[in-house]
């Protein structure tokens, strides 16, 4: 049978890390929320740390619950694995420097800033905060199976101009307009092309009505291509030219056909991500409070949007094992069966929650959910009977001390 799309861990994440360790279990995606260094008693209270987790204006004891957690989800990540970590602006600074000495700055891919609360924080003094972060590392950035474009991020509006057949494209110039790159430092890609401007046709060899084109900067200056002679011999249905007028009169220049569709391997057209991630790409603080309360009501004050981790999955291969170990309220497995759902992936993972006891008065202790890992376990369970969980009818969970009596090969049972 496969891995059911979800499957719970109740426990303290540092013992199941090292338990999938000792397993040789890995992942190929880690997405993480950890708790916040807001100056509260860290739920993931230490006893090898030889403190109370407690912030006393300096941030060792935050630096020291991560430390050993996110080198334990080093020794569990594939070859092709990324992790990604959400933080806000107390620990950004000490996080970047812990990630760069666990993971190498060498497999730091990217910081993003994600705007999840467009309106701001209007609490306290000071800047109305509306971001927080997201610090990408790769296990290994050789071998990283991670794609910083998706479909998504495409803008049909970026392409306006349409052939008889319907297609829509953009022009390029196939001059290179980078000026490092010219006759004397890139002297095989200055040659001449033949165009009919009247038709558009271009080739490698003189044809008739065709016309000689150099590549020149808008100043006249010689210039290079960006497709060898090759590449334009073999694709000349790619390729237009057309006349334009410049600061030295009209002359005639060779474009590219940028194609929006699918190209010929099938795969559709990606664009690469900014390092900004806005409310209406990925949801926010509200929407995924409503998303929260759609599947079980309101029991958590501050999850993540799925959209966010949607957009993080959509990086990653449709195969990945995917890895939660401070899940909250569950929104990372939530957004994989949503992704499996929509593309027919075959994604999996694992949510970790620790048994942390919920705020006293708050929605999930009035609702007698004491643990938030009840609220892990509810959402995910809405989750499996409102979108289905692969070959498992309901939502696998194993405890720690299954994973311990079974170390060499973990297993799961139905809850």
């Amino acid at each position: 049978m496969a891995e059911p799309w979800n499957t719970f861990v109740e426990g303290d994440n540092l013992d199941v890390l090292q338990v999938f360790a000792a397993a040789e279990q890995t992942f190929d995606l880690i997405y993480i929320d950890p708790p916040y260094n807001t100056g509260s008693l860290f739920a993931y209270h230490d006893d090898r740390r030889g403190d109370d987790g407690r912030r006393d204006g300096r941030h060792e004891a935050w630096v020291a619950m991560m430390r050993p957690r996110l080198e334990a989800a080093r020794a569990v990540m594939s070859e092709r694995a990324a992790i990604y970590v959400s933080i806000d602006d107390n620990e950004a600074a000490y996080l970047k420097i812990l990630m760069d000495e666990v993971f190498g700055e060498r497999n730091r891919l990217a910081q993003i800033v994600v705007n999840l609360n467009p309106k701001g924080r209007q609490l306290g003094n000071g800047f109305a905060t509306s971001h927080e972060y997201l610090l990408v590392y790769a296990a290994d950035a050789r071998t990283c199976a991670l794609e910083s474009s998706i479909p998504e991020a495409v803008n049909d509006q970026d392409f306006p101009l349409v052939t008889d057949d319907g297609r829509h494209y953009r022009r390029l110039p196939l001059r290179n307009t980078n000026k490092k790159f010219n006759p004397a430092t890139a002297k095989s890609l200055h040659f001449p092309l033949w165009g009919d401007p009247e038709t558009g046709e271009v080739r490698i060899e003189p044809f008739d009505h065709g016309q000689e084109i150099w590549p020149v900067f808008g100043d006249g200056r010689p210039a290079v291509w960006r497709w060898s002679a090759p590449l334009i011999e073999a694709r000349p249905e790619d390729l237009m030219c057309r006349r334009v007028r410049g600061k030295l009169g009209e002359r005639v220049d060779v474009y590219q056909r940028d194609w929006l569709s699918r190209d010929a391997s099938g795969d559709a057209r990606r664009k690469k991500l900014t390092t900004i991630w806005l409310t209406e790409e990925i949801g926010s603080t509200d929407s995924a409070v409503a998303e929260m309360k759609s599947l079980v009501g309101p029991l958590f004050e501050s999850p993540k949007p799925t959209g966010l981790v949607r957009r993080i999955l959509a990086t990653m291969p449709s195969d990945v094992r995917v890895l939660d170990f401070f899940a909250g309220s569950g929104t990372t497995g939530h957004a994989v069966a949503l992704a499996n759902v929509e593309d027919g992936g075959r994604r999996t993972c694992w949510s970790v929650q620790i048994a942390e006891p919920t705020r006293p008065g708050s929605n999930a202790a009035r609702a007698e959910l004491a643990y938030v890992s009840d609220i892990t376990r509810a959402r995910l369970a809405a989750v499996v009977a409102a979108h289905g969980n692969g070959d498992a009818a309901e939502l696998a969970e194993c405890d720690l001390g299954e994973l311990l009596a079974t170390s060499g090969n973990p297993v799961t049972r139905g809850v």
